[in-house]
């Protein structure tokens, strides 16, 4: 399970084969004494794994489910009235895992087509790195609207494309993520409704008792929360996250 954390990484690396298959040390460090002195060298596998792990944030906010996730918990908690309340850090952590859970499926699914037989020795990289891609290509076509592939693909002048396989990643990631993003907003509208009802009906009854002075954010929050977690709403909100995506 480990080894499917970091799958983006070795997708990859998958694709400088090559250049892994025929890499030479760099001198690094030179140590010197009396008698001369030793060369310790940097190998450019270590170079290029280095370079490939700073690109991970942006493949895992650019290719799976965390985008929708953590955008509705931020929605959800700008529904609640609470700025900090999770915590930036538990909030990650949560979708973070909800990622792991919802892309478990496609993850396992590329490390046994084309990570695990490339790395036993049984596929070339080339073969390898289209299996790979393909089961998170397939996801992002699954999620991704019709109107927001079109749009991108006018906007960056393609042709007519022949079938999903034939559509570049520069075409579907722009694609995907606006769609993402549509969808997010949409489920974080109907988690807003509720909660503004309750804003609403305080607001008025403090209105109506003259204690205009008196925030109603103050008031509401109480009943916010025991409406929130009478509804179990922690769990209703996570198993709604992983069944609206499209498998």
């Amino acid at each position: 399970m480990t080894r499917r954390i970091l799958p983006a990484a070795v997708l990859l690396m998958l694709a400088c084969a090559p250049v892994l298959a025929a890499a030479q040390g760099l001198p690094a460090v030179t140590v010197s004494n009396g008698a001369g002195g030793q060369t310790y060298t940097l190998t450019v596998q270590v170079l290029i794994l280095m370079t490939l792990l700073t690109m991970l944030p942006a493949i895992v906010l650019s290719m799976t489910a965390f985008t929708r996730i953590i955008v509705v918990l931020a929605i959800l908690r700008q529904a609640l009235g609470m700025a900090t309340t999770p915590p930036n850090q538990v909030m990650i952590a949560l979708a973070m895992f909800m990622t792991l859970f919802v892309m478990s499926p496609t993850l396992t699914q590329s490390w046994n087509d084309g990570v695990k037989p490339y790395m036993d020795g049984n596929m070339p990289a080339e073969v390898a790195l289209t299996k790979a891609v393909a089961p998170l290509r397939g996801f992002m076509l699954r999620q991704t609207r019709e109107s927001d592939l079109s749009t991108f693909a006018r906007i960056s002048g393609q042709k007519p494309f022949d079938g999903p396989e034939s559509v570049p990643l520069v075409v579907l990631i722009p694609s995907f993520l606006t769609s993402e993003l549509k969808t997010a907003f949409q489920i974080g509208f109907m988690i807003f409704i509720p909660f503004m009802v309750i804003d609403l009906v305080v607001a008025s009854v403090l209105m109506s008792m003259g204690m205009m002075m008196l925030s109603p954010m103050l008031i509401s929050l109480p009943f916010k929360l025991m409406l929130f977690v009478l509804v179990d709403g922690w769990t209703l909100l996570m198993g709604t996250l992983a069944q609206s995506f499209v498998s």
